[in-house]
């Protein structure tokens, strides 16, 4: 009986690492719950910024939780892109048979959750978007308009030729100011400096280049935006960049900064978990 047991659970491991291997980010799979949940983490973090979410959820749903590649340790990939990103989640929702997942993306993952819903309405149940807008460079410029087969070739060499004592000092000043919780600064500035140069700075000047406000129209499946407190100060700016979004629910924290399941996990969760479970 032990035998089988250890067969099983052996043969359970391989397939799983094997599914994982077809696609270029990385998966891990806790609980098994009929709602499928997939946790999309921020620009060069490691999906463990979901550890604490998934400990809430993984009795009453399965959670799929994903590191793109190149970021935080993952092997990258030769020609990483936002939008070969989106063709590629959504290429694993199909051929997995992942019926009416919920994508839960935080910071640009959010805005690969929106993405997603945008171009493919069938696929989807519902999206959350943690701290994440549409078209972030339309916060310090209203006339942005994105450009089509953007040059990243510039910002590629400048991040590849910085010292990793530079860079260090780069992710530290960021990413302080980006959470309240000390204790998590470390870590995720560890996810930065292990994260590819040229998969950095290719995908980062991508993603500022990336403008949803039109695309989001399509989107028909119910949307929770939870937003940190800062966005309260320029509301309408907020509410013109989801004017587009039919279903949309914006709700601002009372407090903490961009990682907000770190700096009001309560809040955070309850609105989540609340969210999540209405039919």
């Amino acid at each position: 009986m032990m035998r089988n047991v250890l067969f099983i659970f052996t043969l359970v491991l391989f397939s799983f690492s094997a599914f994982s291997q077809e696609y270029s980010f990385s998966i891990e799979k806790h609980g098994e719950g009929k709602q499928i949940l997939i946790f999309i983490p921020g620009f060069a973090s490691s999906g463990k910024v979901w550890d604490e979410t998934v400990q809430v959820l993984k009795e009453d749903y399965t959670c799929l939780i994903l590191t793109m590649p190149g970021f935080a340790g993952v092997k990258p990939e030769e020609n990483p892109s936002f939008e070969k990103w989106k063709s590629e989640i959504e290429r694993f929702i199909r051929e997995k048979n992942l019926m009416k997942p919920i994508v839960i993306g935080h910071s640009m993952g959010g805005v690969l959750a929106m993405a997603i819903a945008s171009d493919y309405p069938d696929l989807l149940s519902k999206i959350v978007v943690v701290d994440a807008l549409p078209c972030l460079a339309a916060l310090s410029d209203p006339s942005f308009v994105s450009k089509e087969n953007k040059d990243c070739s510039s910002m590629v060499s400048q991040i590849e030729a910085m010292k990793d004592e530079e860079f260090f000092q780069m992710q530290q000043v960021s990413v302080a100011s980006m959470t309240t919780r000390k204790d998590k600064i470390d870590e995720i500035v560890d996810w930065g400096m292990n994260s590819d140069r040229k998969t950095f700075a290719k995908v980062f000047c991508d993603f500022i280049n990336i403008d949803l406000r039109d695309r989001i129209n399509s989107i028909t499946i119910p949307t929770l935006v939870l937003l940190e407190p800062l966005f309260k100060n320029i509301q309408d700016s907020i509410v013109s960049q989801y004017k587009g979004l039919p279903h949309v629910e914006l709700m601002y924290a009372d407090k903490g900064l961009h990682f907000l399941m770190y700096d009001d996990s309560d809040w955070y969760l309850e609105n989540l978990n609340e969210f999540i479970i209405l039919e």
